[in-house]
């Protein structure tokens, strides 16, 4: 069995709690052990690293000292929070000075003996998409998808070393695995507006207008994403008119795993996704 530290992060404990129910349970028909983290703290998000460059290494350092000590490779399901723990781990992995000093910070040290992995990635790279495949109960045949990267989970590329930074293909694998027909976009990791949503709705709301209209033209009846952002902007900057549903991949693979408590995590949307879901699944 593989077993890694989880870390949540605060959109799964509020917003976006759909996909850590969908993370814990498909990991658990996966036979993955998510061991939580204890006394985690924000990764701070947009706002540490972008307003106090100290505080924006410190809080996700805090984070990494309570991984080590766990002596497990550390998970996070949301991408802002596994690219600001991913940015945190490769800075005092290269600048031993960088590293004392956080440990002064937060009280303890940094030991550098984990990795610093997605979801998507223990998933893809460590279950297997075999493995995955060997789960489906309820394959999702009719299912035309868009996968959605956004901007955090691939990149930087040097940093994180998981897939291409432009055009990735391991969701798409995965969704295929589920039986969902991926189509081919141009748009995987165009940004989605990120956290401009706050001060500037109107511009966000052109730039997810864009995204939906590309992904409606090429026959797309869903997006699928990993990004708790994207998600929300994708739910909430849109045309009212617009009915496509977005799905946390975890998500998508309850349903196919025929996870009986899936249809309550899709509740919670804001967009009805059970239309869709009805012509797939009948």
């Amino acid at each position: 069995m593989l077993s890694f530290s989880y870390f949540p992060g605060c959109s799964l404990e509020a917003t976006a709690r759909e996909f850590d129910l969908s993370t814990r349970a498909v990991c658990g028909e996966l036979e993955v052990e998510l061991v939580e983290l204890p006394d985690w703290n924000c990764c701070g998000a947009t706002s540490a690293h972008s307003l106090n460059g100290r505080l924006g290494l410190l809080l996700p350092a805090r984070n990494l000292a309570l991984a080590g000590e766990m002596d497990r490779d550390l998970v996070a399901s949301c991408s802002a929070c596994y690219n600001r723990l991913k940015t945190t781990d490769y800075a005092l992995k290269n600048n031993p000075e960088e590293a004392r000093r956080a440990a002064e910070h937060t009280g303890s040290g940094f030991r550098g003996n984990l990795r610093v992995l997605s979801l998507l990635e223990a998933v893809v790279a460590g279950v297997g998409v075999d493995r995955v495949r060997e789960r489906v109960r309820r394959p999702l045949k009719r299912l035309k998808v868009v996968c959605y990267y956004g901007c955090l989970l691939v990149r930087p590329p040097r940093m994180v070393g998981f897939d291409a930074p432009e055009f990735p293909v391991s969701l798409d694998r995965l969704m295929a695995a589920l039986g969902a027909e991926p189509l081919q976009w141009s748009y995987k990791t165009d940004c989605c507006g990120a956290s401009l949503s706050i001060c500037d709705a109107k511009t966000v709301r052109r730039m997810v207008s864009f995204l939906l209209e590309m992904a409606r033209e090429i026959g797309a009846a869903a997006i699928v994403t990993a990004c708790t952002l994207c998600h929300a902007n994708l739910e909430m900057r849109r045309d009212p008119e617009c009915t496509m549903p977005v799905f946390y991949f975890t998500e998508l693979m309850g349903l196919a795993f025929g996870v009986p408590e899936s249809e309550a995590w899709l509740k919670r949307h804001l967009v009805d996704p059970f239309p869709v879901l009805g012509q797939v699944l009948g």
